[in-house]
């Protein structure tokens, strides 16, 4: 853990807020005096009042932030009592507070001499391939000119059918793309429990080296302030995906930031489960909501399963919902199970007159266009081997 240079720290709504909504500058100040020591460890210790010269572009370590937090903020000046449940309004309340989140996160790292950067997503963002470089060209530009990325999904746009659905699995996700050393997740709660916290004879559980470790733990829900649309349930998931694919994750609360970030023994440690990759594969398994299925025949599951061949129109049995060439599909075998999620390459509307056919006979009927794959295995990932 103190080894790791490049660290993603995820922050939720209710580390910030207040159980009725605005920012708590304190709090915010607290996290960035933690944030910015640790990104020149030189420099630990000694805040600008004391002598800091601010920190280096490039320093010892480099810090993504991942915030949530903007529709929270929003709910006090929009004279929301707690947070709507209805999509527009939450729209509206992250427009008005994910300005205020950026500016009160940029005023405190200013204190230290840090620029910051705001990067919204949306799942869309980052399970095409153009996009997915795009996003991770564009956080380490920021990593390399000495600015903190401040990221958040872009709730002002994002629909029900493109959301991440909560920060932690963002943040994981996240962790992965800008291929960082270690993934810290801050909550109100400092660790991961065998049980509910607040009963006695519960105790921390320390160390997590893989699913077996979490048989039987009662994991809960999101908190009380109900601010935040998580729980440790999303956290475990999270810290799941980012140790599968190499990132080790810490877990702990906001108040034991510090700790967590120089190593000591504090909330959960998830080990890797997985090797480390820069494939964009984890986002399309993760973070995309299939807007269809097609139904592959047996030939074509084993060719997509166990050969990681692409989907060919032959293969295709038949085909489910409405979707448009580029979005994610679900892929189906005859009973019904998801065996892979893809990127399709046809509408929904072209793809009957193609079920079954070769791709050398649809290119002499319905010309060269036709002659390529339904999903090309560069677009797919693999559920169920």
């Amino acid at each position: 853990m103190t080894e790791a240079r490049r660290i993603v720290v995820k922050v939720g709504s209710s580390s910030l807020t207040t159980a009725s909504g605005g920012l708590d500058a304190d709090r915010v100040d607290a996290l960035v005096d933690v944030l910015a020591k640790v990104r020149d460890q030189g420099a630990a210790g000694r805040t600008p009042a004391e002598g800091g010269e601010g920190l280096r572009a490039g320093g010892d370590k480099e810090i993504v932030l991942v915030s949530s937090g903007a529709i929270a903020a929003g709910l006090a000046p929009l004279g929301l009592a707690r947070r709507p449940k209805d999509l527009a309004r939450q729209q509206a309340a992250a427009s008005v507070g994910q300005g205020l989140l950026v500016a009160r996160y940029t005023a405190s790292f200013a204190r230290y001499g840090v620029r910051v950067g705001q990067v919204l997503l949306t799942t869309d963002d980052t399970s095409r391939r153009a996009h997915y470089r795009n996003a991770y060209r564009t956080l380490d530009q920021l990593l390399a000119m000495g600015a903190v990325p401040v990221v958040n999904e872009n709730d002002t746009v994002a629909t029900d059918e493109i959301r991440f659905g909560d920060n932690d699995r963002l943040a994981a996700l996240v962790a992965h793309l800008v291929r960082a050393d270690l993934l810290v997740l801050l909550s109100d709660v400092d660790g991961l429990y065998d049980g509910d916290p607040s009963r006695p004879g519960t105790s921390r559980i320390a160390e997590v080296r893989g699913p077996a470790d979490l048989e039987g733990v009662e994991i809960g829900s999101a908190g009380k302030a109900g601010v935040g649309t998580g729980g440790m349930v999303t956290k475990v998931e999270a810290a799941r995906i980012a140790a599968a694919a190499g990132v080790p994750v810490v877990l702990t609360s906001a108040s034991r930031a510090a700790d967590a970030l120089a190593g000591r023994d504090t909330g959960t440690y998830f080990h890797r489960t997985g090797r480390r990759s820069a494939d964009r594969l984890l986002w399309l398994a993760h973070a995309s909501t299939p807007q269809g299925a097609l139904v592959l025949d047996d030939g074509a599951v084993r060719a997509v399963v166990e050969g990681r061949k692409s989907l060919l129109p032959a293969g295709v049995a038949a085909v489910e919902g409405e979707f448009a060439a580029g979005d994610p599909v679900e892929l189906r075998d005859t009973a019904g199970r998801a065996v892979a999620r893809g990127l399709v390459s046809f509408d929904a509307k072209e793809i009957p007159q193609l079920l079954g056919r070769s791709t050398r006979e649809l290119a002499k009927e319905l010309g060269p266009a036709y002659e390529r794959e339904v999903v090309h295995r560069d677009d797919l990932v693999v559920l169920r081997a």
